[in-house]
């Protein structure tokens, strides 16, 4: 069955499931936005969109590694209706994971299809993760959800995305205008850096701060409050402090809420 999607909901519920999600912290990032709403929004790393549609900016570049998110987000600029078979079905989601890397290998990654299967696995996959194999190839086993709720229609959202642009690449390569209002959730610095073909790897990180440090406008980073990203951020004049995550260090025994970076520059 279809989900139905309210208008009044698009701004804040992400239609996908994303590992690392900010919808948690879009209030306290609304506080720093709010000075600088007629500027565009710039979300180097877009993941689960969750930020962009909790401050609703007029206009926005959104980039990801990703580029079958990217795809997907730009299938709901178009008004995406879901037409593959979807349900929370163990055969089923193996023989559509196939499909999708099918797709991926034979150059079908940009078409509406891709994208409805992006979005059929994300929803049906292990805890929402999106990881591939080196050979790029999407990897994640089957989930264990009792029920799943699936849209099929997104048409809502089209008004919602209508004045953003989406693009698909490394961060180093976005056209940033002085005074655009950048926000930076780049994959966290873990063992675990491969949601998108290629990962992201310290040097990555060292690059992404370089590149931060150089922009003239209001800059916003989170990542994980490890010792070296504070050091790494602290180094580039960055004001930085630790918040307290939703979430847990890890699921084996060690409950302690996981630390995490804000850091702001040019404020």
């Amino acid at each position: 069955m279809s989900a139905p999607v309210a208008i009044s909901e698009i701004f804040t519920i992400p239609p996908l499931k994303w590992a690392g999600g900010k919808r948690w912290l879009t209030p306290t990032l609304a506080r720093l936005w709010h000075p600088h709403a007629h500027w565009r929004l710039v979300e180097p790393f877009v993941g689960g969109a969750a930020v962009a549609l909790g401050l609703q900016p007029r206009g926005a570049l959104l980039n990801d590694m990703n580029p079958h998110l990217v795809n997907f987000y730009r299938w709901l600029q178009r008004g995406l209706r879901v037409r593959v078979e979807m349900a929370n079905n163990r055969e089923l989601y193996y023989e559509q994971r196939a499909r999708f890397n099918e797709l991926a290998t034979n150059g079908g990654t940009e078409t509406a299809e891709a994208a409805s299967l992006f979005y059929f696995l994300n929803r049906t996959g292990y805890n929402g993760l999106c990881r591939f194999n080196r050979k790029g190839a999407f990897n994640v086993p089957f989930g264990q959800y009792k029920t799943i709720n699936y849209t099929r229609d997104f048409t809502p959202y089209t008004a919602a995305l209508a004045g953003w642009q989406f693009s698909a690449g490394d961060f180093s390569r976005l056209p940033i205008k002085p005074d655009d209002f950048i926000y930076a959730d780049p994959p966290y610095d873990v063992e675990f850096t491969t949601y998108s073909p290629g990962g992201f790897s310290w040097a990555d990180q060292e690059r992404l701060a370089t590149w931060l440090a150089a922009h003239p406008g209001p800059v916003v980073a989170s990542n994980q409050a490890t010792a070296r990203v504070l050091r790494l951020y602290r180094k580039h004049g960055f004001q930085v402090e630790i918040i307290q995550a939703p979430r847990m260090i890890n699921c084996t025994g060690d409950r302690t809420r996981a630390g995490e970076m804000l850091a702001r520059k040019n404020f």
